[in-house]
Parts: C-alpha cells; structure tokens; sequence
C-alpha cells in the first residue's frame, strides 16, 4: 500500500523518458525516471543512515524541484510522514507545527535553511538536509548510490500533514494517509496527463500523478508562492521549447499566461487544467482564444477532496452564463464519480453529528436548494492532526466520515452542482439572504477580467470593484438589482489570499471601506 510503489512504476516502462524538466541556473535540466528513483532511493538510504524512522516528520520548505520530488518519494519509501506548512501562514505556524509533530529531519533550499537564525524549532531538528548547493550541518541531497527497502505500509499509515493557519488562527494539519494519497491519485488521473505527454504543471499533487502515470511534467521557471504575479515570459518560453500540449495550474497562475500570450504562445496546447480557485467564465472565454483548440477544465475541490466536481467548457451553455449573471451562482459541474456529495441544512462551522444515514437525509436539500457542500469518498480526508478541526468540519454518519466543505451550492434538477461561495459569508438582512460570491460572478461577468467583492458594510450592500476601466454604475445596480445592492466602491488591489491569489480576503476589503 506504501505510495512510493506508485511513483516507482513507470521506471521499469519508461526508464529513460524525462520526468521532470526545470530551469536550472539559466539552463533546462532533464531528470529521467529512472534517474529519479535512482535519487530517491539514495535519499531513502541517507534518511535511514540518519535515524529516520517509519512514522517520523520529515518538513520541506523548498520550492519545486527535482530534489523536492526525490525527497518526497524517499520520505514515502520509508514509511516516514512528509510535512509541509503553507509559507503564507507565517513563522507562528511553523514553530506551532513542529511542536505537533516534531521533525526528526529537515529537506529546504538554502534559503529556507536562514530560519535557523530565527526560529529555535527549527534548529532543534537532529537532521538537516539541503536540496541545493552548501549550507552549514546540512548534508546535500544525493542523486544516486546506495538504496533502501521499500517499508510496507497499511492503508492507515500517514503519508503527507499539510498545515495551515485555521480560520480561528490555531494550526491544523490535513492527514493524508497512504491509502488516501493512492485514492486521490487514482481519482485525479482521468484529470491528468498520460503516458509519455507533457505538461506544465503549477499544483503539487499533479506532479505526483504524473510521475506515477509516466507523464513528463515540466516545472514552471516562476516562484509559485506568488502564482497572481508571476513573470510569465519565462514560462512562455518553456511550453515552446519543449512542445507542451498540456497546462495545469492555479486560475492566478493562468491568468498571467493568458495576459501575456502574444503570437499563438499557447495555440499548441490540447488540454488546459485549472483549480485552485474560483474558474470564471471569462477566464475560460479568455483560455479558449488563446489556446482554441485545447478542451478547458475547471475543477473544484479542495485540500480536504480533491477533486469533488468538474466541468468542461464545452459543456456551459448560454443558458449556464444566463444563470450566473442572474445570481444563481458558478456552475462547477457534475460530481465525480469518486465522491458522494450531499447538499445539507446546517448552520456554518456549528458541530454536526454523529448522525445515522437516515438523519444525513432527512437534512438533506430539494434540488435548487441553496445548503452546505457535503463530501464522502476513497479519497477525502477523514481528520486533522489531534483532531483539531474535526469538530467544525467533520460529520461521522454510521462508519462513514463525511467532510463538511464550508462552501454554500446546490444541484440542480439535472444533479450539476453550482456554487454560491462560502456559506459562512451570506449577507442575511431584511432583504433577505445573498450570497456575496454569486454576485461576484455576475458582476465579473458584467465587467470582465477583474476582481470584485460584494460585503456588507455598516449595515449597506456594497460592491467592491478592483479600479480599472470606468464602471456605468447605475446600469450595473440594475442589471444586479436582484441582489439588492446599496453602493459600488473602488480599490487598486483587490486583497487575496497569499496561497492562491484567488479567494478574496473579505476582512481585508472591508477594513479598506473603513
């Protein structure tokens, strides 16, 4: 059951295609799978010479690379948990995290390795592992020599912690076991590259399915802690260079490609992949010119289940733009075969449960009904570290943990599920109840290419536009006179979240209006 099986397969098939391609002090740097397993093996031997054990931290703190993904299959191999924390949660995240769980190594560039100065956690991990160049008391990552066995692994054995902040600000950690990673993977895969294609890919998880289906994945030369404000010429340049039929990236990360694409930069693309984040029909209009034969696919899930539905861009109908901007939300598409989604009557972040399959039911909502996104499957997690946020978004219905999204949608009648945005945001005033993301999507459809917010301010409804071209105010109000709005307001930057520069920061913008 250990996931390292998987990334290992393709190399018997394929051993001299390229995994993965990147930029490497100006020059492109191709890793064959079998140079790959080679790496990981070798690093599972240092891990284990160190003291690693099965059931031990490893944190990364490291961008993207080659060494990043050899480490990564080492740390699986050995039966070890790989730990990641968000670098947009902060320093009080991490130093909280390692406090968890404590690290007994530590795989970060040598830039990430000057939080030793700072933070005593991270000085108090025993083995130190650098991915790149010299850096003090850290060994460097080897790329090939000794190798260690393969450890067996059951289905319950944790293979990945990812942290964040928490709504509340306390950490929590997703657990992704082995046999949830595997399942993730098996879900994603009709999403994904096959045999001996290419992609471009921005989203980590993504990596992982190709390695393990035989994909090449070439790694964007762009930091992707900023995906909204990348340079994308770089990027440009290696889809041409290396013939790229396939994308797959955060709608932030997108976007910058789409706005810098001159020339048929991405006419040669045949599958566009994005998730991450709210995917607007003016961001697909925008893909499908530049890119106008690739078959565009907008996915929604999130770290918890992902995926959870998808649409494809031949399947929005006029129809579907028609209801969007009357307000009746953002179509998302039809659940996965690989999840069992209720919409439910629940207050937000309120505990719910235990509950018997019968009760799940009886709270359930009629078709067109707005309610919570609820989610079961193979591949959705079943709890946090310590149980921290269990509590708030998880509901045990007999044997089955279900996971409460946070996010408001519906299904209509022909079973498509259509978000509303957060189900905690609705504006409930004697107008009634209005869900802020479906105005957003109306008024972006309206407007076009920018962001906007829709929050409730001192007791008034107010639009938030990002300033751009001069917006017809009055004709806008009314053609959104459904939501009831009683101003429009201007920003230069709309403020997002640092993760994926796609969700907007509510308590930002209204602290803005202030």
């Amino acid at each position: 059951m250990n996931v390292a099986e998987l990334l290992a397969g393709p190399v018997a098939e394929r051993p001299d295609a390229p995994a993965l391609v990147e930029r490497v002090g100006g020059r492109t740097r191709a890793t064959t799978f079998a140079a790959l397993d080679a790496a990981a093996r070798a690093t599972a031997a240092l891990l284990v010479a160190r003291g690693v054990r099965a059931g031990d931290a490893v944190l990364f703190f490291a961008p993207p690379s080659v060494e990043l993904y050899a480490a990564l299959a080492a740390v699986f191999r050995v039966g070890a948990v790989a730990m990641f924390v968000e670098p947009s949660a902060g320093r009080g995240v991490l130093d909280a995290a390692c406090a968890m769980w404590p690290p007994a190594a530590l795989v970060a560039s040598r830039k990430a390795h000057l939080l030793r100065l700072v933070s005593r956690a991270i000085r108090r991990i025993p083995v130190k592992l650098v991915t790149r160049g010299w850096v003090p008391s850290a060994a460097r990552l080897p790329l090939g020599g000794a190798d260690a066995p393969l450890h067996p692994c059951d289905a319950d054995a944790p293979a990945l912690l990812t942290f964040t902040s928490g709504s509340t600000g306390t950490p929590k950690a997703a657990v992704r076991t082995h046999g949830i990673l595997r399942a993730q993977l098996d879900a994603l895969r009709p999403l994904a590259a096959r045999a001996g294609e290419r992609e471009l890919v921005s989203l980590p998880i993504v990596v992982l399915v190709n390695l393990a289906a035989g994909a090449t994945t070439v790694l964007p030369d762009a930091d992707l802690r900023r995906p909204g404000a990348i340079d994308p010429a770089p990027v440009l340049a290696q889809l041409a260079e290396h013939d790229v039929g396939r994308v797959t990236a955060s709608p932030a990360f997108l976007e910058r490609l789409v706005d810098a694409s001159t020339d048929g930069a991405l006419a040669r693309l045949a599958s566009v992949v994005t998730g991450g984040g709210p995917v607007f029909p003016d961001l697909v209009a925008r893909v499908k010119r530049a890119a106008r034969d690739a078959r565009i696919v907008a996915v929604y899930g999130s770290t918890e289940a992902e995926p959870i539905a998808h649409v494809r861009d031949d399947e929005l109908s006029p129809d579907d733009h028609a209801a969007t901007r009357a307000g009746r939300g953002l179509l998302a598409g039809t659940p996965d075969a690989c999840v069992s989604l209720r919409i439910i009557h629940a207050r937000p972040d309120a505990p719910l449960g235990p509950l018997g399959a019968a009760e799940l039911e009886a709270l359930r909502c009629a078709p067109g009904e707005p309610g919570e996104i609820v989610v079961a499957g193979a591949h959705v997690v079943r709890g946090y570290l310590r149980g921290i946020g269990d509590a708030e978004t998880k509901v045990r219905v007999d044997d089955v943990v279900w996971h409460r999204t946070g996010d408001a949608g519906y299904l209509d009648e022909r079973g498509r599920l259509w978000l509303l945005g957060r189900a905690a945001a609705a504006i409930v005033d004697a107008r009634g109840t209005l869900y802020p993301f479906a105005a957003e999507a109306a008024a972006r459809a309206m407007l076009g290419p920018r962001r906007v917010a829709v929050v409730a301010h001192h007791g008034r409804r107010v639009l938030v536009v990002e300033r751009g071209a001069d917006v017809d105010v009055p004709t806008l109000l009314g053609a959104l006179s459904w939501a009831h709005l009683d101003d429009v307001a201007s920003v230069d930057t709309m403020p997002t979240d640092r993760r994926h520069n796609a969700k907007i920061d509510y308590a930002a913008v209204r602290a803005m209006l202030r």
